[in-house]
């Protein structure tokens, strides 16, 4: 017997299939593995990263005189000043962006004088106001805004390292040091950030030669990059995309959509906006967003909130490692006079914001739910 098996297995190897026989044995093998650990077998997941971003953010100023949410104060739980659902959703996102529409510091020199105060205001916010962002979860902003230099560069550079020193990134000024924001993920994925304005020392949203050059210098930085912009006419009027050069207060205050365009032509990966005090519509553009203005998330005492100015929405939404956009949608927020955060049940931020995008890009093909989940068509 063992004679005939020695010859059955020449046979075999001489007609060549003594490889197939091995080949079965392991695949049967691995098929056994696969049984017995589906997961070791299943192709590894895409890496994914979460992004939440609102809007203006003031907390309340003390200048000239105090203006501040009694409820807001030094070691305030985050969870009982907005409560736990809005507290989870910054605490369970790996980058958590705003713009920061004033100053922290406790300095009084250098501050702006306002001939008319119905349009015209000066903040200045506690430096507690920081470490209260840095424990919401904010982890990178923006300071690139008309109010940054409410007490001159002196202020300006005090509200930065108050919000670095409680480890928040920021994109600031158009000064060294300044221009650019870097934050490493657990992962060891780098988001870079570089800010936009229209005043006198920042980078210059009405400027797209230079902006091009400074976001491909941020996309040199980063594994994926956000632009932000302080752009845009402000007030319930304005709430239009008009893909034209807008006008306030004398004041050029870009082209939004041009920008836009721009800055993903340059590389950015997500342009974030916010300076005209309401929502406005978004965009999905080459496969990645835009969000043409974000409204006034925490804006206390001092705003209008009446009708489209209390909208605060949050955009959140997922990239990959590349900034591809992979989800997004829009979480309804609203603001009551003085001002505070609080969950809108009736979904009137991604009621509005779906209006807007449906009138201003209607060959986007972008839909947005009751409940505010966007949809779009594949990038061409």
């Amino acid at each position: 017997m063992r004679m005939i098996g020695i010859v059955i297995l020449f046979v075999m190897a001489a007609l060549g299939l003594g490889h197939s026989v091995a080949a079965l044995k392991m695949t049967r093998g691995a098929a056994t593995a696969t049984q017995a650990d589906p997961a070791a077998a299943a192709p590894a997941k895409a890496a994914s990263y979460r992004v939440v971003a609102v809007g203006d953010i003031m907390m309340g100023s003390d200048w000239p005189t105090p203006l501040l949410d009694p409820r807001l104060q030094p070691g305030a739980s985050v969870e009982d000043v907005i409560g736990p659902e809005m507290a989870l959703i910054f605490k369970s996102a790996d980058v958590v962006f705003g713009n920061y529409e004033g100053t922290i510091h406790t300095g009084s020199e250098g501050a702006k004088t306002c001939s008319n105060p119905s349009n015209c205001y000066t903040f200045r916010s506690p430096p507690f106001h920081a470490s209260f962002l840095a424990a919401m979860g904010f982890n990178m902003l923006s300071n690139a805004n008309n109010h940054a230099r409410d007490f001159g560069e002196a202020g300006r550079t005090a509200t930065y390292t108050s919000l670095t020193k409680a480890g928040i990134e920021v994109s600031a000024a158009d000064r060294d040091g300044m221009r650019f924001a870097v934050r490493t993920l657990d992962d060891g994925t780098r988001v870079s950030l570089v800010a936009f304005g229209h005043n006198p020392g920042l980078m210059p949203v009405t400027d797209l030669k230079r902006a091009t050059e400074l976001i491909k210098q941020a996309t040199n930085m980063g594994d994926f990059t956000i632009v932000s912009c302080h752009v845009g006419a402000e007030g319930s009027a304005r709430q239009n995309v008009t893909r034209q050069q807008e006008l306030f207060l004398g004041e050029n205050r870009g082209n939004p959509w041009a920008f836009a365009r721009a800055a993903i032509d340059a590389g950015a990966d997500a342009v974030l906006c916010h300076g005209p005090h309401v929502s406005r519509a978004i965009e999905v553009y080459k496969g990645r967003l835009i969000a043409y203005s974000l409204g006034n998330f925490w804006t206390y005492g001092r705003f209008n909130l009446s009708g489209p100015s209390g909208l605060a929405p949050i955009v959140d939404f997922k990239v990959n490692k590349s900034g591809a956009l992979q989800s997004a949608r829009i979480i309804s927020v609203k603001q009551d006079r003085p001002g505070r955060p609080y969950l809108d049940t009736s979904h009137a931020s991604a009621a509005t914001i779906a209006r807007l995008t449906t009138t201003d890009f209607p060959e986007a093909g972008i839909t947005i739910s009751e409940t505010g989940e966007i949809k779009w068509p594949n990038p061409r």
